[in-house]
């Protein structure tokens, strides 16, 4: 629909508020950070544990920040897909370089 002038209407360019959402996901990193603090001063766990821990939590921040902060949510399949391709290669990475620090010689 459009006004006398080719315009449309105001209504139709309102947009929608993600200040609960933005909050929750605030809230939502800040308890995996505290977690990743907790995992980092638990005695006892060892060096794999603790890394293996953390770099789970630091790959879920991660997805959570370009899923929500960063609109993946609302891109195409396509533009996901080349999203997730590094953070693939990183978690590949990962597992490269903590299999060349416990590979016996």
């Amino acid at each position: 629909m459009s006004d006398n002038h080719g315009h449309a209407p105001a209504h139709a360019h309102e947009h929608k508020s993600h200040k609960k959402e933005y909050l929750f996901i605030f809230v939502l990193l800040t308890v995996l950070t505290v977690i990743e603090i907790w995992v980092a001063e638990i005695p006892g766990l060892s060096k794999f544990g603790k890394g293996s821990a953390l770099t789970f939590l630091a790959v879920g921040k991660a997805f959570i920040v370009a899923y929500y902060y960063m609109h993946l949510k609302e891109e195409t399949k396509w533009l996901k897909f080349i999203a997730a391709v590094p953070i693939t290669a990183g978690i590949y990475a990962t597992v490269l370089c903590l299999e060349a620090i416990y590979k016996p010689f």
